[in-house]
């Protein structure tokens, strides 16, 4: 395996120190998953260096100049405090002719835009749950054809930002409750869309042309009180002390037979490739009893930390982590996009 520079491109604040020696485990976590990708790849014999990116993308094109690397390993999620402009920072890395990991810019500005998302999954005839987008500043009236329970979101941000128990109502009056609170907390625009009752799956996919699925994670929640809706929120992902309390684990989904995993898989790979991504992402659905599958996410450039799902999921297939980046590295090298 020959050397390569690579350089990791990542928040300014996430910058991680050279060793975790001294550091609480609520520190580690801001910034574990730029350790663990910059530390597997120094291990693995490559120079790796990390370069932190917030509003400046002078420092990109220095570092480049000065680097010459032969990838640049993406692990951006915003720029200049926006989340949409992730995209762009791809864009300028292909408009210098420079290698990278993760996802395209147009699968980026298709993924992170909810309401588009479903939309041209919906013209594919891939399932997602009916939705209406309230813009910041209008006033909320729902469409007839969107019935109780609805669950209220960002439009754009992702990580579960806004989301809790409180996001999912059952009259107008809730819901041009929680509409505002997306304005005026958030700061974003609002999409609606219809409560799917049912399990919580995430499935793992890489590739360019060729895809490979892992294996099928699921979200358990074994002491959530009873009543409470089974979903995702900004506690129950950021909070240790509530994922404790509520028994959470993420692992391999159970009981799903051969013909709905196969179902599953395919209606994945048909979303990956409607919304024109590459490299990697995560594909997030909720399935009722009656298994019937609805996507509700297309995350691409998911979280590639060491014990996150991404990650156990490959390993659950074989694919060790220091396997997988080396993966994910040569997928970035051998991307082709328009400038080839």
């Amino acid at each position: 395996m020959r050397r390569l520079r690579i350089l990791v491109l990542m928040h300014e604040d996430l910058v991680p120190p050279a060793s975790l020696d001294g550091f609480s485990k609520k520190e580690i976590s801001e910034w574990k998953t730029e350790y663990d990708v910059v530390v597997t790849l120094q291990d693995a014999g490559h120079e790796a260096r990390p370069l932190g990116v917030s509003s400046d993308l002078a420092v990109v094109r220095e570092t480049i100049d000065e680097f010459k690397p032969h990838v640049c390993f993406n692990l951006l999620e915003e720029f200049h405090g926006v989340s949409l402009y992730d995209q762009h920072v791809v864009s300028y890395l292909e408009l210098l002719r420079q290698p990278y990991t993760g996802c395209n810019p147009r699968g980026l500005t298709l993924s992170h835009d909810k309401a588009l998302t479903r939309k041209i999954l919906s013209y594919h005839r891939i399932p997602v749950p009916r939705f209406a987008v309230f813009p910041v500043g209008k006033k909320v009236k729902r469409p007839e054809r969107l019935k109780f329970p609805l669950i209220v979101k960002s439009l754009t941000e992702h990580a579960s930002l806004g989301i809790s128990q409180a996001s999912i109502v059952h009259n107008d009056e809730k819901l041009n409750e929680r509409v505002q609170f997306i304005h005026e907390q958030i700061g974003t625009d609002a999409i609606v869309e219809q409560y799917i009752d049912g399990r919580e799956l995430y499935v793992s996919i890489m590739g360019n042309q060729r895809l490979r699925v892992f294996p099928i994670w699921e979200l358990f929640l074994k002491n959530l009180p009873e009543g409470a809706p089974r979903i995702a929120t900004q506690k129950v992902k950021w909070d240790d002390k509530y994922q404790e309390q509520i028994g959470l684990s993420i692992g391999p989904a159970k009981e799903l037979s051969k013909e709905l995993t196969d179902r599953i898989v395919k209606t994945c790979k048909r979303a990956y490739r409607a919304l024109e991504m590459t490299g990697y992402a995560r594909i997030d659905l909720r399935m009722t009893d009656d298994e019937h599958i609805y996507i509700l996410e297309a995350n691409p450039n998911p979280d590639i930390g060491y014990g996150e799902e991404f990650a156990e999921s490959a390993n659950a297939a074989g694919v060790k982590y220091d396997e997988l980046l080396y993966k994910i590295v040569n997928m970035g090298i051998r991307y082709r996009p328009g400038w080839h």
